[in-house]
């Protein structure tokens, strides 16, 4: 079970009430261009909300449910104005997990203050869910690391001041760390962004590494040793990626109920169908069931539970959620009827994001292996 704090009750009243009035008008326009919300980030930024999940000591709250449920009411109008936090975050939790007092102190309190902007690169062309194979190198010599290889679908280089980007230090599969690039960085190419299915605010580009140098103190932990701490940070922030998909089930589910008042057949409003009515009965099950997923995991995550216990709670809520989120899209749609394929229905814009939720940060086939891993191997 997860208990709201007072902290984070006061931000669901702020971003709700902010989400409604200003964040609602821009989520077509956002969807429909692909372009970079500048605003919304300059808007959450002002109201202070990219400190939620940062300890104190670094300018935070230091509440990763509170994130969650920022994130939950931001997604619930605007699935790209709740990715801006998303992408901040996760580089977030990578320095914090294997970066060095230092590192630390250079490049968490900007981020979360929002002064600076990051983004995190591990998939490759050959590679998206085998992170272990990955082919991007990192040698060591007299004037640093020499960085080559190619990346895709890295999400917010183009508008980043640093990417946070896996390499190979060894020969060895799995001898790989983490390395802070800055987007500046000579022979570092930030390819186009892609034309997305859905999440289409936030850009993903592809990446090129010819030689790109940097200093020996650009690396994440010791070499072959960080990229354990910094995989185990990610499962802190699939409860984040889980908080995006129940919002994004709420806000599907939200304007199903709206349609359904609004629209009548046969001369009777479509909330008189028992058929529609138990649709909306299953919707709300599992978006309550998915909140306390995701909210649990956020929970035991501030108290400080690590290791394979919180991997397994954060894969069961990344995967459930997402999944939840794809479902009530999809039966959202199928109220709506005709107007659900329609651009000019929100709904539409729902289903398209609920896809991407179920691949990205660990498709949910992933998930799924970690959990059955945890069931047949135990906990110890």
């Amino acid at each position: 079970m997860y208990e709201m704090s007072p902290e984070a009750i006061e931000v669901q009243n702020l971003i709700r009430r902010v989400a409604v009035e200003r964040v609602s008008q821009r989520a077509a326009e956002i969807d429909k261009t692909g372009e970079y919300p500048q605003d919304m980030f300059d808007l959450l930024r002002e109201l202070g909300i990219f400190t939620l999940p940062f300890p104190e000591e670094y300018g935070g709250q230091n509440s990763l449910l509170a994130g969650c449920v920022a994130t939950e009411e931001l997604g619930r109008v605007c699935y790209n104005t709740g990715y801006l936090l998303v992408v901040q975050w996760t580089p977030f939790g990578a320095i914090m997990a294997a970066g060095t007092k230092a590192q630390r102190d250079k490049y968490l309190p900007r981020l979360a203050s929002g002064s600076l902007r990051a983004a995190f690169s591990i998939t490759e062309p050959q590679s998206g869910s085998d992170v272990a194979g990955i082919k991007t190198t990192a040698r060591m010599s007299n004037d640093g690391w020499h960085l080559s290889g190619a990346k895709i679908w890295c999400t917010n280089a183009l508008v980043s001041d640093f990417i946070v980007l896996a390499a190979k230090t060894g020969e060895a599969r799995g001898d790989i760390n983490f390395f802070i690039v800055p987007t500046g960085a000579e022979g570092l190419q930030i390819g186009p962004k892609e034309d997305k299915l859905g999440a289409r605010g936030v850009p993903s580009s592809p990446l090129f590494l010819d030689d790109v140098v940097l200093p020996a103190d650009a690396i994440l932990g010791e070499p072959g040793k960080g990229f354990k701490q910094v995989m185990s940070a990610l499962a802190l922030s699939r409860p984040i990626i889980g908080a995006r998909a129940v919002g994004l089930a709420q806000g599907a589910l939200d304007l199903a109920i709206n349609f359904m008042r609004e629209r009548q057949a046969f001369n009777q409003p479509l909330t008189d169908f028992q058929g529609l009515r138990w649709m909306l009965a299953d919707m709300e099950m599992q978006i309550e069931a998915a909140r306390g997923l995701v909210y649990k995991a956020a929970q035991m995550t501030d108290a400080g539970v690590r290791g394979k216990e919180l991997a397994h709670s954060a894969a069961i809520a990344k995967a459930y959620a997402s999944d939840i989120a794809m479902k009530v899209a999809t039966d959202a749609v199928q109220i709506f009827g005709a107007s659900g394929i329609s651009n000019d229905f929100p709904i539409n814009r729902y289903f398209r994001d609920a896809k991407v939720v179920q691949i990205i940060e660990g498709s949910n086939q992933i998930q799924r292996n970690i959990i059955a891993k945890n069931l047949i191997d135990g906990f110890d």
